[in-house]
């Protein structure tokens, strides 16, 4: 279930990207950032902010709690049933942390941008939420690949890999690769990471 959830998230956010790009004149994947087409002016931004951040960031969430479940052995229905607490408190800890990191992705689609005011109170809440959801991401990635190293070589191994590209990818300078590209190699080691540590913990 919980691996569903992000599958089904990621698969959300993308059709969104490409179908609310395609009918906007002069947007540009490799150039304009991903919040653009949910910026403030924008034609149907309200929908977009719906269908990829607000509902897969929901979708992410509700993976991490799966995944926390399975990590603390409790009642949660994500869980599945009669299956031990696996990894350490680091891994709980961890999920914790993916938790919030899919929270702030919502949360984009809550504060949206202002292309007019990008000193205002609205863009600047929307690039906080953009830094939560990267920097709770990465530590949480390393504290489940280290609570899981020795139950779950294979799941702690796809921690890793989505919190080294995580932070390679939403760190990068500009003049190495486009921030577009960037943010959007990003989003799909985040969605690809919950996904396969979920689908591994089954």
């Amino acid at each position: 279930m919980a691996a569903s959830c992000a599958l089904a998230a990621g698969l959300l956010c993308l059709a969104s990207l490409v179908g609310f790009a395609l009918p906007l004149p002069g947007y540009v994947h490799a150039l304009m950032p991903v919040g653009l087409l949910g910026a403030h002016g924008v034609p149907r931004a309200q929908a977009f902010n719906l269908l990829a951040f607000i509902t897969p960031g929901a979708l992410m969430a509700w993976s991490a709690l799966g995944l926390r479940a399975v990590l603390v052995g409790g009642p949660v229905a994500l869980a599945p049933e009669g299956k031990a607490p696996l990894g350490s408190w680091r891994a709980r800890i961890g999920a914790s942390l993916w938790l919030l990191s899919a929270i702030a992705f919502a949360a984009q689609g809550v504060w949206s941008l202002d292309p007019g005011d990008l000193d205002g109170a609205a863009s600047q809440r929307h690039a906080s939420m953009w830094t939560l959801w990267w920097i709770a991401f990465v530590p949480g990635a390393l504290l489940l690949t280290t609570g899981l190293w020795r139950a779950r070589r294979a799941t702690a191994a796809w921690a890793l890999g989505g919190g080294v590209l995580m932070l390679l990818f939403a760190a990068l300078p500009p003049w190495l690769l486009p921030g577009p590209i960037a943010q959007r190699v990003a989003l799909a080691a985040w969605f690809l990471a919950y996904a396969m540590v979920a689908r591994s913990l089954r």
